[in-house]
């Protein structure tokens, strides 16, 4: 079974799933942060590749893209890094990243590299869903890598059903129509969303991402879903730490 799949037959509540950049705040940090989480009990990570025009991103994520690839990171170095990872860290790990990347690359030679590196799961934001229906579908589940699709406020019932009966793993839960970064709380408009995507029933789990960054926002999203994402408040903290163990524990207090 796919480890994303593991993790959430579990029924754990208050999942917490961190997003980083790949090479940064160095190019060579990717697997110390990776390993630096997992000792620190966060159940999945969302590892960014890094894209000079990341069109979903708020300004935190979008300077530590840029400042990853001026430390030299690529798709290529991204995995080289990788190929041991699975020799102790056991959670879930999840690439984020743009289309144009992936595309270069060459999408089922990069699904073939996430297989060697133990990659459970992709996040496209920019792949239109007809287009992971046609053209990458089959290619994606023929080497069970789950592409992990987003939903927002503006997604309509009729698609996140359809998302919801074509994919495996979980679905990500944009909390706006924004892009990422830090909240101080969840307004009535954004609760009543998530509680109407809980309510429907839906078969695959439920993870809500963006604007994420403290208790208000952590208990409200956990309260609809099985858990949360977050990313800019902890990429902040790696740049202010510059320590991954103290970035961590600093974000887990102020969850808690």
């Amino acid at each position: 079974m796919n480890r994303i799949n593991q993790l959430f037959s579990s029924n754990k509540k208050d999942l917490l799933s961190i997003y980083f950049c790949a090479g940064h705040p160095t190019v060579d940090s990717t697997a110390h942060i990776i390993r630096t989480l997992e000792k620190h009990g966060v159940e999945m990570i969302e590892i960014g590749i890094p894209f000079s025009d990341p069109m979903a991103d708020g300004a935190v994520i979008q300077h530590a893209a840029t400042q990853s690839l001026r430390n030299g990171m690529s798709l290529k170095l991204l995995f080289d890094q990788l190929r041991d990872i699975r020799s102790d860290v056991t959670i879930p790990l999840v690439l984020m990243g743009y289309l144009n990347p992936i595309m270069q690359f060459g999408f089922e030679h990069f699904c073939k590299q996430c297989v060697k590196c133990g990659i459970d799961g992709v996040i496209i934001p920019d792949l239109p869903f007809r287009d992971y229906q046609e053209h990458y579908r089959s290619i994606a589940e023929r080497h069970n890598v789950k592409v992990i699709m987003l939903i927002t406020p503006e997604t309509s019932e009729e698609r996140v059903r359809e998302i919801d009966t074509h994919t495996d793993g979980f679905i990500y839960m944009v909390s706006s129509a924004a892009t990422t970064g830090v909240q101080r709380d969840f307004d009535d408009q954004k609760r009543a969303y998530f509680k109407k995507i809980e309510d429907m029933k839906l078969v695959n789990p439920l993870m809500v991402g963006f604007g994420i960054s403290n208790k208000a926002t952590f208990d409200a999203a956990c309260e609809h879903a099985s858990g949360a994402i977050i990313g800019s408040r902890f990429v902040t903290l790696l740049e202010e730490e510059k320590d991954a163990e103290k970035a961590i524990l600093e974000l887990k207090k102020s969850i808690k």
